[in-house]
């Protein structure tokens, strides 16, 4: 057999711009006072009588303002004389085991010393009751035993379908709380059952739980708090619609609709349950779900590194089309096994075409997009789905930005940013 020749095409032309969204937004400034109003709006600390017990729930998602608003939430149920504690409150995630999910609050900031309160990590469960259809409902063993249950998590759309309900209180109240084991029992019924299914197991579980409040945290679009709103167990299913809508009108996203390529800096279980937010980069890759019309349409996707704090969950790989090698070494396929079996969604986990270099993962792109002449190529780069203020951009998108009033075009032209030994080197704080 002959040589291989790889396809691949020479980037000579392309030059970048780095370009910035402008943003009006509402923006929290004291996150702690914000935390405080919205915990005594709900009347939840005096619900609380001395001695109390009173579980706290942490999520799997890099929040920004998560650790401040845990730690408020501490301070303010030992003021009201409980006894705090925080308990990971996220599925299957960090494998599928309590040690797994000590450490991956670990890597958000979320321990016993930064929180001042224990961490109590389980995946034991208890059956609290059944939904009209027929499905258990269980809640995490620790929380169960507390005189009280408060939810903290933020409101957003999901990865995987649409609802009132996706990403918020109520998911927490069930897919969190519940575990491992609530998550399987769930995902087996696909996103359909997501649909349905989580308002009905939330009902029974804030019916049968102490649940004393929600805590709902709306971001802005470059991960600020928009809006932290509190809610009693009896107004979150009847509430949550409405604040889920501001979210997405808030959402960051891709300032342009169509994009021959576009480059992925990092993924991350901090940055989205997919490790790349589905809806940012107009892929859900589920079979039977439609995508989004509205959300942009990319050619091709590179996809450069796995973060730390993923832990070596893969998942959301497969919405990629080409990597690099260094992403792969990082994958622990023991936990992305776990994760992505547990939601059902193989396609997401399976690997896009593997390059030894970020340069080699981008030529090749560029020679799939070979009907386009280099200096055409409709490029942006993004730190990650997560981080949207910031882009770098090809010369017809900064022309592009410059007749818009929502866009700025700060530097440029450079040429795209790789070292001697073909390593992407980011541009962005």
């Amino acid at each position: 057999m002959g040589e291989v020749i790889e396809p691949r095409r020479s980037l000579e032309g392309l030059e970048l711009y780095h370009l910035r969204q402008r943003w009006a937004q509402p923006d929290i400034a004291d996150i702690p006072r914000a935390t405080w109003e919205a915990l005594a709006r709900t009347g939840a600390l005096e619900r609380i009588s001395p001695g109390d017990e009173i579980a706290i729930t942490a999520g799997s998602r890099g929040i920004a303002s998560m650790p401040t608003v845990l730690k408020t939430v501490v301070a303010a149920v030992r003021a009201a004389g409980g006894r705090p504690f925080i308990f990971p409150a996220m599925g299957s995630h960090g494998g599928g085991t309590a040690e797994g999910q000590r450490a991956l609050l670990a890597s958000l900031g979320i321990d016993e010393a930064s929180m001042g309160a224990p961490i109590r990590a389980t995946m034991e469960v208890i059956l609290i009751g059944e939904t009209p259809e027929g499905l258990p409902v269980y809640l995490d063993a620790y929380a169960a035993r507390a005189q009280g249950i408060i939810l903290v998590n933020r409101i957003k759309k999901h990865t995987n379908f649409d609802g009132p309900y996706e990403s918020g209180l109520a998911k927490m109240a069930v897919i969190g709380m519940g575990k491992h084991r609530q998550a399987v029992a769930i995902h087996q019924y696909g996103n359909e059952g997501l649909r349905t299914l989580i308002p009905s197991a939330a009902g029974v579980v804030f019916a049968k739980a102490p649940i004393l409040a929600g805590l709902g945290i709306i971001e802005n679009a470059w991960g600020g708090v928009a809006e932290l709103v509190g809610l009693r167990a009896d107004e979150i299913l009847a509430k949550e619609p409405a604040l889920l809508q501001k979210a997405k009108a808030w959402s960051a996203k891709i300032p342009f609709h169509t994009l021959d390529i576009c480059i992925v800096e990092r993924m991350g279980k901090e940055i989205s349950g997919t490790g790349m937010d589905c809806y940012v980069i107009g892929r859900r890759r589920i079979i039977g779900e439609p995508e989004w019309p509205e959300a942009p349409v990319i050619r091709s996707l590179v996809l450069l590194d796995l973060t730390e704090a993923s832990h070596g969950n893969g998942l959301g790989v497969g919405l990629a089309d080409f990597v690099s090698e260094r992403l792969v070494r990082k994958i622990d396929w023991r936990v992305t096994r776990a994760n992505i079996l547990t939601s059902g969604n193989l396609e997401r986990g399976k690997l896009p075409l593997v390059y030894a270099t970020d340069r080699e993962a981008l030529e090749a792109a560029a020679f799939r997009e070979r009907h386009t002449p280099v200096p055409q190529l409709r490029l942006a780069c993004i730190r990650d789905t997560l981080h949207l203020r910031d882009l770098l951009v090809s010369a017809p998108l900064a022309q592009e930005a410059r007749e818009r009033e929502d866009l700025e075009v700060l530097e440029g032209p450079f040429p795209p940013p790789f070292d001697a030994e073909g390593n992407w080197h980011s541009r962005f704080q």
